[in-house]
């Protein structure tokens, strides 16, 4: 649909945002049906013609009884348009934005690389996840954030007080933290589409002071406490203190799940003779949680087979090489197969992201028939607990 306009100046500023944005030779045309009268029709073709005087557009005629008419306008020297209008050029104020981005911060080289696309993004008229040029101070403080959660300056801190230390304001995080997982997101393992979850993307990366507790159900003791007689449904104890329990004798399996609802069911309807050791990891698992994993698998031999329970997405994927790169022992999936997906599940909305997962992962099988176009999801309430196998 041709663009129509009875203002001069937006006229030849549309047809500079149009080449900043990649069209070649734009061309606007005059409506003439909608001026108010002829005086603003006239002085509306005077800044025309003045604008062609200095070789910056070309005005076409029309034909026949309206040769007389301007039919449109074609931008032809975009530098002179600019100077004309006194207009700074979109890639002049995309390469200071960018300078004021990056000034005296060492960054990571993904870092660069990113604040790199950004500016080019800018260049072409266009936002970053709706930055603009005139938001690089506020992405200058996101790439700050960024580059000090990989330099670990994040571990053991709590959100308001790692913004305050790294931007000196304790609430600057959580105005860009979407910005920072996006920031991060081509240079650190995140879960898929963490913008969607950023506070919990965040937490698995160890930007948590106090994590959330770790449900462990089974026979087992704590260090200085007997729960033999007591034998709880579950015992909550902060990740930071997994070396205080003790397995009362090895385990059938260990089976760490991602949802509350189904590790309450598991342990009450699958295995209430507690026959296994069944954790509940809180959906992504947090750093300290990764970490008490490791050490209370790490006291068991081999031999005790170890599994893990999520969704039947993307999400559960992720959440499953977690728990494998944690533990650093084979991981195996329980009522995750390709098989039950396609049996209960339901068709993926959209076309399915790629899943990084390397061959030898117990979830590659998985992974690979989630990337397939006629996959299906299944969130794992949808199926009634049972042990191992």
């Amino acid at each position: 649909m041709p663009r129509l306009f009875t203002e001069a100046k937006a006229l030849l500023g549309d047809l500079l945002d149009r080449h900043e944005a990649g069209t070649a030779s734009p061309v606007a045309y005059p409506d003439y049906r909608a001026f108010a009268s002829v005086v603003a029709t006239d002085a509306f073709l005077r800044e025309l013609r003045q604008a062609e005087a200095t070789g910056a557009v070309s005005l076409a005629c029309g034909k026949g009884n309206r040769r007389d008419q301007v039919a449109h306008v074609r931008l032809v020297a975009p530098e002179v348009l600019y100077a004309h209008l006194a207009r700074t050029p979109i890639k002049r104020i995309a390469a200071e934005a960018h300078a004021r981005l990056i000034a005296g911060l060492s960054l990571h080289p993904g870092l660069m690389q990113a604040a790199s696309d950004i500016a080019s993004a800018w260049g072409r008229a266009r936002t970053w996840h709706a930055f603009g040029p005139h938001d690089a101070d506020k992405l200058r403080g996101a790439l700050s954030l960024a580059q000090a959660i990989l330099d670990d300056r994040h571990i053991g801190v709590d959100y308001r007080t790692f913004s305050r230390r790294v931007a000196d304001d304790s609430k600057a995080l959580e105005r860009v933290e979407c910005a920072v997982i996006r920031l991060l997101s081509g240079i650190l393992d995140l879960p898929p589409d963490p913008e969607a979850r950023p506070r919990e993307a965040l937490r698995a990366l160890g930007l948590e002071r106090f994590a959330p507790p770790l449900l462990i159900s089974g026979r087992v003791d704590l260090v200085d406490a007997d729960l033999s007689r007591a034998t709880p449904l579950y015992l909550g104890i902060s990740p930071n203190e997994a070396d205080r329990v003790r397995f009362r004798e090895p385990p059938a399996y260990v089976l760490t799940i991602e949802n509350f609802a189904s590790f309450s069911r598991h342990v009450i309807e699958a295995d209430p003779q507690r026959i296994g050791t069944t954790l509940y990891v809180g959906g992504y698992p947090s750093l300290a949680t990764q970490q008490a994993l490791r050490r209370l698998v790490a006291t068991l031999d081999d031999t005790v087979p170890v599994f893990h329970w999520s969704d039947i997405d993307a999400d559960g994927t992720w959440i499953f090489r977690t728990i494998e790169r944690a533990i650093g022992r084979t991981l195996r999936p329980h009522l995750m197969s390709p098989d039950i997906a396609a049996q209960l599940g339901k068709a993926v909305p959209g076309r399915p992201a790629p899943i990084r997962c390397p061959r030898e992962s117990g979830i590659f099988a998985l992974a690979a028939y989630l990337e397939r176009e006629d996959a299906r999801i299944l969130e794992q309430e949808e199926l009634d607990p049972r042990l191992p196998v």
